[in-house]
Order: structure tokens, then C-alpha cells, then sequence
């Protein structure tokens, strides 16, 4: 099995260099930055907020890293320890060096970062593929997860043709010339590609070549560990799934979880509803 890493070290170090621009330029307050060794090679992560207390752990979505939350870490480390973490295997800080094969293996290396953290329970957030890695370490490493935010997040139907529309409108509409790009976002439904300095760290990306899994859909039993509170939220519009199968699956399966679809919002949720988003992980995560 491969591993993700940059096709040689020229691309490497254009996006090392955009990265460490794009920190400062977003980043809103102080952070520590730590790095982790696992299993599966080292893991950055950036801490922020108080000292005591749970904290929340922020996972981004794929081809993304932890500042794709910079518009979150203000108002959250205003209330709690927040630490967010560059996935192994997303273009990023952190180094992959061993293969990641599959939910389980996604689980075992969340877990490894927070055991190097010392953190005996977190309120977990993941975005589309964020949301499938904590999902699978609630299931497969039950134990140091709390409460869980699932924004939008992947496992719940098969990548198909509109997904994937979805992705190329998006990676087109962010190539246009910035004064187009507003009108585009709502052409295609994805209002990330306003993020600028978010696209700019993206196309200095380009030579990354990304080795993680597909994330297959979550069994019925699966679904049925799900034991810690879990607020599910789901765009209306999303490309990845029809949302309201999503609820009625999830409203059969894990009667203790909430959903919430929210009307207008596509799969870009994160940046189409960040204050309500940022909201609903307070309130979830407790105040």
C-alpha cells in the first residue's frame, strides 16, 4: 500500500512555504504547536484556548489541514481548550510514513495522538472526512470521545457521479479570476472556494499525491455502537448524500443521536454556516 507524500521535494517545500504564510495570515491568536510521532508517522496539531477543561478536537475534511477551522478557533477557544490537527496523509504539516488501510487504522492513529495528548475525553469534530475518521475511532476505539460533531461528514453513500461534478465545479470555479468567484460559489454550491488564502494553499498542493482510503459506507452495526452524544449535521443540498435518507437512517439506528439539516446549506457547510456550525459544537460540547 502506498502513502501519501509529495512527488519530490521541490513541491514539498513551495507548499511547506505556503503553509507556514497561510498560518500567520489566518491564524488568530496565539498556539502551540506540537508534533506527535504514531504509528503512522507524525502529527501536528496546534493547541489554543484554556488550559482545564475537555477539549474540543477539530478534524478537517479531505485535501484539507487544521486551518480550514480558522474561522472557528476564535470564538471556541473563547470557552474551551481547542486542538486542532492536521490529518496524516492530508497535505499539511504532519509526515506520513506507514499506510493508512481503512477505518480501523484511521481510528487507531486518532487515538494515538490523543493518548500522546493526555487527553482522557474530547468533544470530536470532523467534516466530511474528519467526520468519518472520528466516527470510526467512536466505533472501533470507543473510550476518549465524549460527544461528537459530525458535520456533513462522508460514510453514508457511495462517492457517485454528483459528487464528483461537485468537486471539478468546485476546483474550476476557484481557478476563475476573483471577481467571479462569488457568483460561482452559488452556480456551483460550494462556498469554499471564497476562502482565498485557503485556495491559494491548495493549488500549492497540487504536487501532493493523496494515498488515504475511500471511505466505504458505515454497516447498520456499526452505526448501532454509536454510544456517546453525537449531533449530526447535515447540508440540505449536499453533494455526498441525500441528506434526509441520512436522518431517517440515522433516526432508525442511533436514537440517541440528533440530526439537524440545515435548510439552504450544501457540503460545504463549515464555510456556508460557520457561526450556526460554530454554535452547535458550544452547545453540543457544552458551554
Amino acid at each position: 500500500m502506498r502513502i501519501s507524500e509529495f512527488r519530490n521535494g521541490q513541491a514539498r517545500d513551495r507548499f511547506r512555504a505556503a503553509y507556514e504564510r497561510t498560518l500567520e495570515e489566518l491564524w488568530p491568536g496565539p498556539r502551540t504547536a506540537l508534533d506527535i510521532t504514531t504509528a503512522f508517522g507524525t502529527t501536528r496539531v496546534y493547541r489554543t484556548g484554556p488550559q482545564g477543561g475537555e477539549p474540543i478536537v477539530l478534524l478537517p475534511g479531505s485535501g484539507g489541514n487544521a486551518l480550514m477551522w480558522h474561522r472557528y478557533i476564535d470564538v471556541l477557544a473563547r470557552r474551551r481548550p481547542v486542538i486542532a490537527v492536521d490529518t496524516v496523509g492530508e497535505p499539511g504539516a504532519s509526515v506520513q510514513t506507514a499506510p493508512i488501510g481503512d477505518g480501523r487504522d484511521g481510528a487507531a492513529w486518532l487515538d494515538e495522538v490523543l493518548a500522546a495528548l493526555e487527553v482522557p475525553a474530547a468533544h470530536v469534530v470532523g467534516c466530511s472526512y474528519g467526520g468519518w475518521l472520528a466516527l470510526n475511532h467512536q466505533i472501533h476505539r470507543p473510550g476518549r470521545t465524549a460527544g461528537l460533531t459530525l458535520v456533513d461528514p462522508a460514510g453514508f453513500a457511495d462517492f457517485g457521479p454528483r459528487f464528483y461534478a461537485w468537486l471539478i465545479a468546485g476546483g474550476l470555479a476557484a481557478a476563475a479570476p476573483r471577481p467571479l468567484r462569488p457568483r460561482l460559489a452559488r452556480l456551483v454550491g460550494n462556498s469554499a472556494i471564497l476562502e482565498s488564502e485557503l485556495m491559494g494553499l491548495m493549488r500549492a498542493s497540487m504536487g501532493f499525491r493523496r494515498a488515504l482510503p475511500v471511505p466505504p459506507v458505515f454497516s447498520d452495526e456499526e452505526l448501532r455502537r454509536l454510544r456517546v452524544p453525537s449531533l449530526f449535521l447535515l447540508g440540505e443540498r449536499s453533494a455526498m448524500h441525500d441528506s434526509r435518507e441520512v436522518a431517517d437512517r440515522l433516526g432508525r439506528l442511533v436514537p440517541s443521536a440528533r440530526v439537524e439539516i440545515v435548510p439552504g446549506a450544501g457540503h460545504a457547510l463549515p464555510t456556508d454556516q460557520p457561526a450556526l456550525v460554530a454554535e452547535r459544537i458550544l452547545n453540543v460540547a457544552g458551554r
